[in-house]
Parts: C-alpha cells; sequence; structure tokens
C-alpha cells in the first residue's frame, strides 16, 4: 500500500528522496539511481570525454561535471561524481594510468615498508583539489535540485591495486604470504587516509558516500574478517557525517556487511532483497536489478525486473539500483526503462 495515500496520511520530513531513504525515514516512493549511471554506455558521455584518456577527462573539472550530471535527464535520484577509487591513492603519492583490459595501473606498485611510508597517510585537500572543485560545480549546477554522492574504495579493494594485483585473488594472496608486514601497512594507511578523504568531503557538501570494496566478495570468509569488514567498520565509524552505503560485489557473507555500520548495504544477485529485509528490518537496503539484464534484456524486460525488485523492497527502507555497474553496452532505451519503472512502478 502506498504509505502516502489519503487513508493513511504520513507526515514526511523534507529533504531529498536518496537521503531520507537512506536514513531509513519513510519516503513516498524508493529513490533510484544506477552504479557507472555516468559512463560509455551513455553516447552523449563519450561526446563530453571527446577521446581523453581518463585521467585527462576525470581532472577535467568542466567537462567531469558535465558527465556526472547527463544522468539527470534521466530521472534518477541522486547524482554520482564521476572519477576513480585510484583518485585518493594518487593524492597519496602513487602515479596511475588507466590501461585497456587491465584497469588502474599503479607507475611503480608497492613493494616495500619503504613505498608504503612514502604514501601520504593523510594528504593535502589541494592534492584531492579537482574532486572538491568537481563536487562544488556539480552542487552549484545542481541548486539543491538533487542529492550528490561521492564515493572512495575500501582498502582490500584499493591495496590490491595499489600492490598492481587488482581482482586477481591468486596473486594478491601470493604478495599477502610474502610480505604480510607491507601488506597490514598498506592497508592501515589507506584507512587512515580513506577517512581523511571522506570527511574532507562531506564537509565540502556532500549528501552521501558510498564505500566500495569490489574484490573482497571473493575472499574467504576467514580473510574478510581480517582484511574487509574491520576497515569497513573502522571508516565507517570515522566518516559519520552523512548517510554511509558499502558495496562489495556479489559478497556472500551479508552478516558480515550488515554489521559493518553502514547505513545502507548494498546487495548483489546472489541476495534475496525480500530476505535480507525480513533478516535486518534495522537496515535500508539498495539493490538489486541484474545489470547483465540491463545490457542484455528488452525494455519490458527490465521494466518488469525494476518492478519485481520494487516488490521485493517493500516500499521502504530501499534504494533501487543494480547489482553492479551499468555495462559499457547497456541500450540507452533499457537504462531509461529501468529509471521509469522505478519512478512509476509504485504508481501502478
Amino acid at each position: 500500500m502506498n504509505p502516502s495515500s489519503p487513508c493513511h496520511p504520513v507526515t514526511l520530513s523534507p529533504g531529498h528522496l536518496l537521503v531520507r531513504a537512506a536514513r531509513g525515514e519513510t519516503v513516498e516512493r524508493p529513490p533510484v539511481w544506477a552504479m557507472r549511471q555516468a559512463g560509455r554506455w551513455d553516447p552523449e558521455f563519450n561526446k563530453v570525454r571527446a577521446g581523453l584518456s581518463f585521467y585527462e577527462f576525470s581532472e577535467n573539472v568542466e567537462l567531469a561535471a558535465k558527465a556526472s550530471l547527463l544522468p539527470r535527464r534521466f530521472g534518477v535520484d541522486g547524482i554520482i561524481l564521476f572519477y576513480d577509487i585510484t583518485t585518493l591513492p594518487v593524492a597519496m603519492g602513487l602515479p596511475f594510468a588507466l590501461k585497456p583490459a587491465q584497469g588502474p595501473v599503479p607507475d611503480r606498485p608497492i613493494r616495500t615498508l619503504e613505498d608504503v611510508e612514502r604514501l601520504t597517510a593523510q594528504p593535502e585537500p589541494e592534492r584531492f583539489a579537482h574532486i572538491r572543485q568537481l563536487l562544488a560545480h556539480v552542487r552549484g549546477e545542481l541548486n539543491g535540485t538533487l542529492p550528490v554522492i561521492v564515493f572512495a574504495g575500501a582498502p582490500f579493494t584499493v591495496a590490491t591495486y595499489c600492490i598492481g594485483t587488482g581482482k586477481d585473488l591468486a596473486a594478491t594472496r601470493r604478495f599477502i604470504a610474502e610480505q604480510p608486514a607491507v601488506w597490514q601497512q598498506l592497508l592501515d594507511r589507506l584507512r587512515t587516509a580513506t577517512v581523511h578523504f571522506l570527511n574532507v568531503l562531506t564537509a565540502d557538501g556532500a549528501d552521501l558516500y558510498q564505500l566500495f570494496d569490489s574484490w573482497a566478495g571473493m575472499l574467504s570468509v576467514e580473510e574478510y574478517q581480517r582484511w574487509a569488514q574491520p576497515y569497513h567498520r573502522a571508516i565507517f565509524q570515522s566518516a559519520a557525517g552523512i548517510p554511509r552505503i558499502l558495496f562489495v560485489k556479489e559478497c556472500p557473507y551479508l552478516d558480515l556487511m550488515a554489521g559493518s555500520g553502514a547505513d545502507v548495504v548494498s546487495l548483489g544477485g546472489c541476495h534475496d532483497l525480500a530476505a535480507a529485509r525480513r533478516q535486518y528490518p534495522q537496515l535500508v537496503f539498495q539493490g538489486n536489478v541484474d545489470e547483465e539484464l540491463l545490457r542484455g534484456g528488452t525494455p519490458e524486460q527490465v521494466r518488469e525486473a525494476t518492478r519485481r525488485c520494487l516488490a521485493a523492497g517493500g516500499g521502504q527502507r530501499h534504494i533501487v539500483n543494480l547489482n553492479h555497474g551499468v555495462d559499457k553496452a547497456t541500450p540507452v532505451e533499457n537504462f531509461r526503462a529501468y529509471v521509469e519503472a522505478a519512478v512509476g512502478g509504485n504508481q501502478r
């Protein structure tokens, strides 16, 4: 039932729909956005990027702002800034290049304690000034009409990029076995820097943040409890001024995600949204429309999947999103169908 129907009047607090939902407040409908909603799937994005390399593009504040704002035309309920999780280690003193089929690759992979010590644990905000300027630019363009989402990579995932292994978990495990002290120091330094980064952006006016630990879902439960969850908890505890979202790609450890201190837990395709809501009624859940269906299905299939997601979400304490980011091959009409179904699904 619609909670705002005349038979059941509900006083709705003022403010952005997405922020209110993330806080667990009663809302008129679940908000919708998507990870990688500004990206190569959108022809308008490619026009703005105009062939620039990733870092050239993301560090150009005016162009990154235009890219970040493009999804507004589809009716999303929040704007996530366009940059990369490696922005922070770059500010700490470790340059990266984005290579085709490899992703972010460090100029000098971390190998020794001296390498870690060269990373600035609390980089001066001027070292990520383009992100602060991007936030200010987008907030100015939005003029209060939509909330702005910022993000950071969690220490485990960012550390894998810093050592040059990325999603190659076997290579990451070898490094940890050979250099346990280096690994531990790197995680700790990234935790400190991540809290600092998020607190600066919160003070600058960000409305929500999402912590991405993309590769931690591949860990064993024991590894996750050592290298992932303690860092999630520490970051959420120390960077707590705005609603906090946790994303771990297809993470099998829902209990550990739920115990992270996040206000919102983002679910993958491996999770049952309705069951998660019953098990953890105090949490807000995000997700979990299948991004593969968004890429390969028809608009009507996308609409139906989004309606099923809305039904599982129950109308409250739910943010509509995907199980992962929008794929670069996603048709524009499918993204439009996704947003329109999410916005109109409770009005049918």
